[in-house]
Order: structure tokens, then C-alpha cells, then sequence
């Protein structure tokens, strides 16, 4: 596989993005032959666009662009169509050396103005750019369109069969005519077949570069590699694995049909290789969260080991404080009822004696390890200990509202005011040593991924990102 970045035009290509893409290769396992980019070739090309002027393939046009526009779109052909080559080579000199002559000029292929494929319509060549280029700097005026250039490189690169997304279907009988041109010029460029597919669409999502870059410059987002944004670095911060993302695609196929696919599909798929393995701790959200007083419980702290996951040896282990005082999240507080018995998971059976809304005392409760725990209600419980770990649960949702945006829609309409939520919480002394990306389950709460470690204080919490499970809610 070649791998080539098409960075024709400087006004919007940078660095960045080319650093990123090979940072997702990376994280993807893709393996490839080499790394070109279309700017290796500028020196080729300006020789082989003065060929085609030569030819007559080429023509220079100082229509203004609006003008230009109208004119495709009606089939009306440029009042330069017909200028000769001499006079179209000499104003390419101009474009190069970006005079004021120059820069009022682009290239076009002499076409088909009739053409019902408007593709087809005398497409631009090459056209000046005075902004410094971030490989080339200044060297060059002038610069190809990947009309242009797409073709020459794939043919020049050996390149076999060009996989393109079908939504350049329109354009693929200007790829072959302009490649026809250019091999009756530079003689020995082989043929390059395009095969098309589907791009991949999800609900709820833009994929474009364009409307992606305006979440982020716009702050609505915090960046390419924010959890809510459709990028490999986006979608793995949130917790998908590679082999889900493989599995997914490789289950797709290689379609030909424009579909929208549910995000739940790839999430399940990421549940099944996560649960049999990621390890569980206790999380207890801080909001409003109630004292249980356990007659016959310890009144100083007791540890025991237990497994991070009972069915995962691998898992390891973790220690389980067990003390008088336990906190209880409100929503399991409310279930709680006098003369009822309750069990704490990995504990045992509770009696709830006492049950107070009024005052601070809580919730008082008798120790009952030989009850029957079959048919209680459990609980998640963590003791009452200086030690527990700050956390900021953060929940996510889609950037767009509308399940399926259509060309037309104003996207910006479509935008979900409210994506991120977070939550205070606790969570047992073991998450003190997780480190960023490590995955873990919150029992009864569901998949979370560390964003951000604990850093040893109460301003400093672990930051963990919840993780899709594939039940939509």
C-alpha cells in the first residue's frame, strides 16, 4: 500500500493534519510501503503542464471566478478558450513568477463545455497561491489541482488501482481523459483503474473535514482528538479498541450502497472484547450521597483481597475496605426500606433499621452475613475511609441532532447544545493507581476509559470517560 499526501493546495494543508494521520496509521496497525506527497512532484508537473499547453490541451483564463462559475454551470464556453499555445505558455511563466498579470490567470483543460457532466466542463489545471506552502515554503506561485495532479501521480507512482469513495463517481471520466492526456505527452505512464466504494456513514454524525474544523475552531469541541468527535483519535480516547473498529469494518465490507450505520453496532462489538477482561471497581456519585451505620460491622478498618474480576484471573487483584460506616448513592438510598434486607456486593446481607430524611444521622442497618441473598436487592457500597479517590465521570452525547444530515441542511442548525455532562463521584482506593488509558467497569454503572489519572489530591481527581456499551438510551 502507498501512501501519499495530496497537499496541493497550502492555503489548507498544514503540517498538523499530516502528523495526525500518520499517528492514526500508526495506532491502526496499517502497514505501507512508503510515504509520498504530491508537493515531491511540482517540479514534474509544470513540465508536464507546459507539454499539455503545447499540445493544446491547456488553456489560460482570466475570467473572474464567479463568471467562470455561471459558465459551467450553463455550458457557455471562456472568451479564452481559444487562445494559443504560445500566448497561454508565456502566460504560464507569468503565473509562476507571480506577477500581477499572472495571478489574474488560471489553467484549464480544453474539454467538453457541453458536456452533460459538468466534471467534464474545462476543469482548472493549475491555479496561483501566494500563501507559503508548509513543505516548499515560497518557492512556488503556482500550484496543481488534484484534478490534475491525482492522475500523473497515481500513474507515476505505480500506482494499480486507485480506491476512491463513490462520491467522486461523477468525476472518474475526467480522471481517465485527463490521464489520457497526460500519457500522449509523457510517454510510459501506465493506466490506473478506480475502484469505488461507499464511504462510511454514521447517524447523529458529520464526517466532513470541513464541518469537523468548525467544531473545533468554534470551541465546541476541545480538539481532533475530543471523545466526541468521529475521529481515530476521537473514538479510541473514548474507549473503543482497535480489533472492534477491525471487526466492524471488516464485517461491513466493502459496499457500493450509501447506508448510515448505528453507532451501537461498533460499541457492542467494542462491549464483547472488553467485559470478558477489564477490571471492575466501586464508584459512588457524591451528589447527595448517604451515611449507612452497620451495627456488628467493624469499627476499624478490616482489608481483604479480592479478585478484579471473578471470571478474569489476569484481572489481579484489589483490597476491600470493610467498616461501620458505608456510603450508599442516593438513587440506591431511596430503595432502602425499614425491616428489609439488603445485600452489600462482595459484604453481605444488610437489616435496614432505621431510616432517617430529616436529620444527618442516615441510614442505621444491622450486619446479617448469614442472610439469604438470593432474592435481595445489592447494593454498591464504599466505606467511609479519608482514602477514597476523587473521580469526574463524564458522559457524552452526539454533536448533531438530526439522525441523518442531508446535503442541503444547514449543519450548524443541527447542532446538540448540550454534549458533555459530568459527574462527582467516588471510587475505592484501588483507582488510585490506574493510569491513563486503562479500561475498567463501575459496578451497576457501566464502561468508563482514564482520561486523567488521580493526582494525589482532592482538586486533582481521575478522569474517566464513559464508554458505550451498544444499548441505545
Amino acid at each position: 500500500m502507498l501512501v501519499r499526501f495530496d497537499d496541493t493546495n497550502p492555503t489548507k494543508e498544514k503540517d498538523e493534519y499530516t502528523q495526525n494521520i500518520i499517528k492514526d496509521m500508526q495506532v491502526l496497525g496499517l502497514k505501507y510501503e512508503t510515504i509520498t506527497y504530491t508537493s515531491d512532484y511540482f517540479p514534474q508537473m509544470l513540465d508536464l503542464g507546459e507539454r499539455l499547453i503545447e499540445a493544446g490541451v491547456l488553456y489560460a483564463d482570466d475570467t473572474p471566478v464567479e463568471q467562470m462559475r455561471e459558465e459551467r454551470m450553463h455550458g457557455i464556453d471562456s472568451k479564452r478558450r481559444n487562445r494559443t499555445p504560445e500566448e497561454t505558455l508565456a502566460i504560464f511563466k507569468e503565473m509562476q513568477a507571480g506577477t500581477e498579470e499572472g495571478l489574474k490567470n488560471c489553467l484549464r483543460f480544453k474539454l467538453d463545455m457541453q458536456a452533460p457532466n459538468k466534471a467534464l466542463r474545462d476543469p482548472v489545471a493549475f491555479r496561483c497561491n501566494l500563501t507559503s506552502h508548509w513543505r516548499t515554503g515560497d518557492k512556488y506561485k503556482v500550484y496543481p489541482t488534484y484534478d490534475f495532479a491525482c492522475p500523473f501521480v497515481d500513474s507515476l507512482e505505480g500506482v494499480t488501482h486507485a480506491l476512491r469513495t463513490s462520491e467522486y463517481k461523477d468525476r472518474e471520466a475526467q480522471y481517465y481523459w485527463i490521464l489520457e492526456q497526460q500519457q500522449k505527452v509523457w510517454p510510459g505512464l501506465p493506466k490506473v483503474h478506480i475502484w469505488d466504494y461507499s464511504r462510511l456513514n454514521f447517524v447523529y454524525t458529520v464526517l466532513s473535514k470541513r464541518k469537523l474544523t468548525w467544531f473545533a475552531d468554534t470551541g465546541r469541541v476541545d480538539g481532533w482528538d475530543d471523545p466526541r468527535m468521529p475521529t481515530v483519535q476521537g473514538i479510541f480516547r473514548r474507549g473503543l479498541q482497535v480489533e472492534a473498529l477491525r471487526e466492524f469494518i471488516i464485517s461491513q465490507g466493502a459496499s457500493k450502497n450509501v447506508t448510515y450505520q448505528e453507532w451501537d453496532k461498533i460499541w457492542t462489538i467494542n462491549k464483547k472484547l472488553i467485559d470478558p477482561v477489564c477490571p471492575r471497581h466501586t464508584g459512588i456519585e457524591t451528589d447527595h450521597k448517604v451515611l449507612v451505620t452497620i451495627e456488628g460491622a467493624p469499627t476499624t478498618v478490616e482489608s481483604s483481597t479480592i479478585p478484579r474480576h471473578k471470571k478474569y484471573e489476569a484481572a489481579g487483584t484489589k483490597q476491600l475496605l470493610k467498616l461501620n460506616r458505608v456510603w450508599l448513592e442516593q438513587v440506591d438510598a431511596r430503595e432502602l426500606k425499614e425491616g428489609v434486607e439488603f445485600t452489600l456486593m462482595d459484604w453481605g446481607n444488610i437489616m435496614i433499621k432505621t431510616i432517617s430524611k430529616s436529620d444527618d444521622t442516615g441510614v442505621t442497618a444491622e450486619l446479617n452475613l448469614a442472610g439469604d441473598f438470593k432474592k435481595t436487592v445489592k447494593l454498591t457500597w464504599l466505606a467511609d475511609v479519608p482514602e477514597l479517590v476523587p473521580l469526574t465521570l463524564c458522559d457524552f452525547d452526539y454533536l448533531i441532532t438530526k439522525k441523518k444530515v442531508e446535503e442541503d441542511d444547514d449543519f450548524q442548525a443541527l447542532v446538540n447544545p448540550t454534549t458533555k455532562t459530568k459527574r462527582a463521584a467516588v471510587g475505592d482506593i484501588n483507582m488510585s493507581s490506574l493510569k491513563k488509558g486503562d479500561i475498567i467497569q463501575l459496578e451497576r454503572k457501566g464502561y468508563f476509559i482514564v482520561d486523567v489519572p488521580y493526582g494525589g489530591s482532592a482538586d486533582k481527581p481521575a478522569v474517566l470517560f464513559s464508554i458505550p456499551d451498544g444499548r441505545t438510551k
